[in-house]
């Protein structure tokens, strides 16, 4: 498999897709078996009843509704023939536990559920009588109901709420879902003013062909700014730097100001017996002192590594350039966020139809508490939930890293392909093939290495949320730190994973040996690699936020221009948080497609040198890119020697330049 000291790693031949083989064969076959797992999880979820239990429902008898139910042992009141009962009525729907997520109250089977109010046990027992539907408790007789002394147990709580089912689940909800206001206090405190409530309701319903037209806006903003953004970094990228550098020596300017303006006042009061102001006053001035001094240091720091480092914010600028140009090449690059999001969606809906069944599985229990009876795992069962959570976690990781590896696939097979001419019809299609032929294990491995870091890091924010105002301030200062470095670890790894992906769809090595090639590669340009992530992030920053402030401005004419509808918040929030999503996704493909130019250019430029029979793979831009270097390199290394000779600035043994 080859790992990280091993002897493959050493003198490595960068052979760009000129062989190709599978790699991490085991890590494809452990992932395969976990896949299989999870299948088996829904299998017996769904096998033990518990799909038609979560669908149909059940009562706080343990029967089913909407079927026969056989007896459980000592529970009196079930294994009744729910046939024709096939709703579930809950006592008190809006008694609800939010700490255990579920509603504490008696549930029961019903033909019906109440379609009008009912305010007294009289009126519950006409509506029995009228539809066949009883809404007691199976062992109190409907004549009954508005005498019995455990009516207000095993009856509903009045006034009944008038109800409809939901949809393919068989319950039975009520019409206003007022009765959940106290377990939404935010909510409540906007939309307290039913008027209000009913205003912004209306105002989405009204706008919401506008508010679909506003995200198709934000999708094709998105989709031009990636073509476009080459054209514009460079304005971008320099006012970036002119913001920095003005504010780095605006605020030290103002720093000294009032260090000196408050200094003469000082100065000024000095004869008379020092006050507690003028104590006051003193710190203040030492402090704007120290402050003045360490803005000082900073701004110089800033401005010299900003001298130091303007060739390499030119690489950036070229990067981004070549990137634009490669999405003209594959324009399928802009689909990628759609088969990324449809297969995640169509994931996280299975899992979660699992999740639900699971909670539905297992034997019936008859608690102890209020005698009602649910239906929980026991022994090794238990453990399903867990391994279920894990699955999540791992396959979410896996989806998004096999859209990565697509990416770099074809970003890869667009820079190593010397006359652009002769790229494949489809290459996205073509790297997914590759990818689903030899590198399905090397992305089942780094998937896991993140999964492996975001559990520990979900279960630390879990205990800090449940421990919330319980525990000291050192223990929650901990946990803090840790939730803290496993985030950023997480970050470290999930870029060097790339990375990692881009160097086996070069070169077809195992995961550890494409680890190893690329981390040994980004150490030797770590400056390179701070300027491309500190420099170009901003401008994908700027991007998203271009998308958004644009199309927010577009919804405020559009409403406006829609003279019945005045309550603007909630639509141009929706658009608002759409179109920052959306951005996201496409910026992030063009972030995916420059990390990849990157190491594609780093390992060009280390292993060639345009000498005959080592000719340069990269683009026009970025080669005269090389040329400026070299030439600037020439000048330099030649008014150092001072003789005029002019020294290689590329070695053929693999050192980069400036």
């Amino acid at each position: 498999m080859g790992c990280c000291g091993s002897s493959e790693q050493k003198q490595r031949e960068w052979k760009p897709l000129e062989d190709r083989s599978c790699t991490d064969i085991p890590w494809l076959i452990i992932f395969t078996l976990f896949c299989i797992g999870m299948a088996c999880i829904a299998g017996f979820s769904i096998s033990t009843g518990a799909a038609s239990r979560l669908i149909s429902g059940y009562d706080s008898y343990g029967n089913t509704c909407g079927q026969k139910n056989e007896k459980i042992e000592g529970v009196e009141l079930s294994g009744r023939d729910q046939t024709d009962n096939k709703y579930v009525f809950f006592l008190d729907p809006c008694n609800i536990d939010i700490l255990n997520r579920k509603i504490k109250s008696m549930a029961l089977c019903v033909s019906r559920c109440p379609d009008r109010e009912l305010k007294t046990y009289t009126d519950v027992k006409k509506f029995a009588l009228q539809n066949g539907s009883e809404l007691c408790s199976y062992d109190i007789p409907v004549f009954k109901y508005p005498s019995h002394g455990e009516r207000s147990k095993k009856c509903p709580k009045l006034p009944v709420p008038p109800s409809k089912s939901l949809p393919v689940f068989h319950r039975c909800t009520p019409v206003d879902i007022s009765c959940y206001a106290q377990f939404a206090e935010a909510f409540v405190t906007f939309v307290s003013d039913n008027n209000m409530l009913h205003r912004v309701i209306a105002g989405v319903m009204a706008s919401k062909e506008i508010i679909m037209g506003l995200c198709v806006l934000a999708l094709v903003l998105s989709i031009i700014l990636m073509v476009v953004i080459r054209y514009i970094s460079v304005v971008l990228v320099w006012m970036l730097t002119a913001l920095v550098v003005l504010g780095s020596l605006g605020g030290t300017g103002v720093l000294w100001w009032l260090y000196v303006d408050h200094r003469m006042n000082l100065t000024d009061q000095t004869g008379t017996t020092p006050t507690p102001q003028q104590q006051l006053a003193t710190g203040n001035v030492q402090a704007l002192l120290v402050y003045a001094v360490i803005a000082t240091v900073f701004t110089v720091i800033l401005l010299l590594l900003l001298f130091f480092m303007r060739k390499r914010v030119a690489l950036t600028i070229t990067l981004f350039h070549v990137a634009g140009k490669v999405f003209t090449h594959l324009p399928l690059l802009a689909l990628q966020p759609f088969w990324t999001f449809l297969s995640l969606m169509l994931f996280w809906v299975s899992w979660l139809g699992v999740f639900l069944f699971l909670g539905t599985t297992g034997s019936p229990v008859q608690s102890e508490e209020t005698g009602l009876v649910e239906f929980r795992m026991s022994g090794p069962l238990q453990y399903m939930v867990w391994y279920h959570a894990v699955g999540l976690i791992w396959i979410s990781q896996f989806i998004l890293a096999c859209q990565q590896m697509t990416v770099a696939g074809a970003v890869v097979t667009y820079y190593f392909t010397r006359n652009k001419s002769q790229l494949p019809i489809t290459p996205i299609v073509s790297s997914m093939l590759r990818l689903a032929r030899y590198h399905l294990g090397t992305v089942a491995k780094g998937s896991f290495i993140i999964t492996l870091v975001e559990i520990p890091r979900l279960i630390l924010t879990y205990i800090h949320n449940q421990l919330k105002g319980k525990e000291n301030a050192f223990a929650r200062c901990m946990l803090k730190a840790c939730i803290c470095c496993l985030w950023c670890l997480k970050k470290c790894l999930t870029y060097l994973n790339q990375n990692a992906y881009t160097a086996t769809a070069i070169n077809s090595t195992s995961f550890c040996t494409s680890a190893c090639d690329a981390f040994v590669i980004l150490v030797e340009n770590a400056l390179r690699v701070a300027t491309i992530n500190t420099v170009g992030d901003f401008v994908l920053f700027l991007g998203k936020v271009l998308i958004v402030s644009c199309t927010a401005f577009v919804g405020v004419l559009s409403l406006n221009y829609q003279q019945d509808y005045t309550v603007w918040v909630l639509p141009l929030l929706i658009v608002c948080l759409f179109s920052w999503l959306v951005a996201h996704c496409f910026l992030s493909v063009f972030e995916i497609v420059v990390d990849v130019l990157f190491l594609c250019f780093a390992v060009d430029t280390k292993h060639n040198d345009g000498s005959p029979g080592r000719e340069f793979y990269m683009d026009k831009a970025l080669m005269e890119f090389v040329e400026n270097s070299k030439k600037m390199a020439g000048r330099d290394r030649a008014g150092a020697d001072g003789d005029g000779r002019e020294m290689k600035p590329i070695s053929h043994g693999g050192g980069t330049f400036a």
